[in-house]
């Protein structure tokens, strides 16, 4: 079975003022599949990841020109910001739990959502907290600071509050780089057991990880991708010199 493209990114480029952060991107990104974005820092992995859901446009002097189209949609034309972020949701590098409960955590986005019914509230947290592997570990303590839980919980909650409003892509900004290996390995099976009813999109400074979890990597560089392929094929035989020269080791 060929998936059906979920996010189409035309001609893309970006500027932070007079800085080309992005240049001319071009990526078909099919969904029910794990999309890792790999490269040296500031490369612009992070920078097209965020434009996705259109965090960057709470920085100053950012313009973007291309199209990026969610199921065939403009996302910058035709598409509310709040109402994208509802559709794709986004985990960042650092748990951010918010100071309240582990139930309020998960239970916040639904209720911005007009959702609230104690009842459907309570089937949302459940649902949200199973998904995120996670139930079994905190259905005892919901009332209780989320800020008690251990690093990686942290970030399996921050997973779950994603998943709360039901989106159908999820973004994940080095979600695993301040975990241990094990929180790191429950995440990375979460979310290959997960991509079955999402798109995922992840980037990562862990090669491995993308080797791990992946069905398609893209390789940045200087806001350019340089290569994008099935995982396998790019890290097995790389096309492009310079892809071959980071994956090896030679810089980066």
């Amino acid at each position: 079975m060929i998936n059906k493209d979920k996010i189409k990114i035309e001609n893309v480029n970006l500027y932070y003022g007079e800085f080309h952060a992005l240049k001319n991107i071009n990526m078909e990104i099919k969904e029910n599949e794990i999309t890792a974005f790999i490269g040296p820092s500031g490369c612009g992995k992070s920078t097209l990841l965020k434009s996705l859901n259109r965090m960057n446009d709470l920085i100053e002097g950012v313009k973007i020109t291309g199209k990026m189209l969610l199921d065939g949609i403009d996302i910058y034309k035709d598409m509310d910001p709040s109402m994208l972020r509802k559709r794709v949701g986004m985990v960042f590098q650092k748990p951010n739990p918010f100071p309240m409960s582990i139930y309020e955590n998960v239970a916040y986005g639904p209720k911005t959502h007009g959702i609230k019914s104690k009842t459907r509230l309570d089937e949302i947290v459940e649902q949200s907290l199973r998904s995120a592997a996670m139930w079994d570990e905190v259905k005892d303590r919901l009332k209780k600071s989320a800020l008690g839980l251990s690093g990686g919980q942290q970030q399996r909650l921050c997973i779950a509050r994603a998943f709360s409003v039901n989106p159908e892509v999820i973004l994940l900004d080095e979600p695993t780089s301040a975990l241990d290996p094990i929180s790191t390995m429950k995440i990375e099976d979460l979310l290959t057991e997960i991509k079955k009813n999402y798109t995922i999109i992840i980037v990562t400074h862990n090669m491995q990880q993308a080797t791990r979890i992946s069905d398609k990597t893209g390789f940045f560089l200087h806001g350019e991708v340089i290569e994008f392929d099935e995982t396998d094929k790019l890290f097995s035989m790389p096309k492009n010199k310079k892809t071959e020269d980071y994956i090896t080791g030679r810089f980066g």
